[in-house]
């Protein structure tokens, strides 16, 4: 398996406080990988960091090449996307505008298939194109959100908290989705405030903890972990 995205010896600090301290992870080539971790460990630093959004001291490589250099669309421009924790759309542009903002670094022909392949995997929001993202649920506006990521045809997407606010039937549709983006080809990094589905969703994953990796390893592992257990599945 090919190492599609690393992170090497990643600091992120806000001012004089270190929220991310030595994170190193690797997210190989069509994998899905998932960082778990309590509130305030630093899992949406380290993807803002990864993204270009926060400085970053260490080292971000993208297909072996370093993106210390590059701003944030041309992080886009060369396969990175990221999804953000409270999905930040514009309420008073309609779902297709919104939709295709996502698509400023790409040609227009492969705009259109960007649309058509949204609009494939969220049916819904080809009925509601036209309606304000501001009036949609929140499930809606979560599909108007992973859908503008995917419209500039990333090789890796960052995920940061889609079932955030949705009820457990949209939590599991949202999920499949998910699962049906990677299995077309594109790489997913997760965060997730449902550790046990983030896990059962992903084949690896990290656990950080207080900015830093506590343990990492196969998803099957880190579920048997009693420490795991104790901390975040609840059992």
């Amino acid at each position: 398996m090919s190492i599609l995205l690393q992170v090497t010896d990643a600091h992120v600090a806000y001012g004089k406080v270190e929220a991310v301290r030595s994170v190193s992870l690797e997210v190989g080539d069509n994998e899905i990988v998932t960082i778990v971790g309590a509130n305030g460990a630093g899992k949406t630093t380290l993807l803002n960091a990864i993204m270009g959004i926060l400085p970053l001291k260490g080292r971000v490589s993208f297909a072996g090449e370093d993106m210390a250099r590059l701003e944030i669309e041309d992080r886009v421009a060369v396969g990175l996307s990221l999804v953000p924790e409270h999905r930040e759309l514009f309420a008073t542009m309609n779902v297709e505008d919104n939709l295709q903002l996502g698509a400023f670094r790409i040609a227009r022909a492969v705009a259109a298939r960007s649309f058509e392949r949204v609009y494939t995997l969220f049916p819904r929001l080809r009925e509601r194109a036209s309606q304000l993202a501001g009036s949609l649920s929140g499930g809606e506006q979560q599909m108007v959100a992973i859908g503008r990521a995917l419209m500039s045809a990333p090789k890796v997407l960052l995920l940061d908290e889609p079932s955030l606010g949705l009820a457990p039937i949209l939590v599991d549709a949202i999920f499949e989705v998910i699962r049906e983006i990677n299995s077309k080809g594109t790489t997913i990094l997760l965060i997730e405030q449902n550790a046990l589905l983030a896990l059962k969703t992903a084949s690896r994953g990290y656990v950080l903890e207080t900015g830093s990796v506590a343990l990492s390893g196969p998803s099957e592992d880190l579920i048997a972990s009693p420490d795991i257990q104790r901390a975040y599945l609840g059992m």
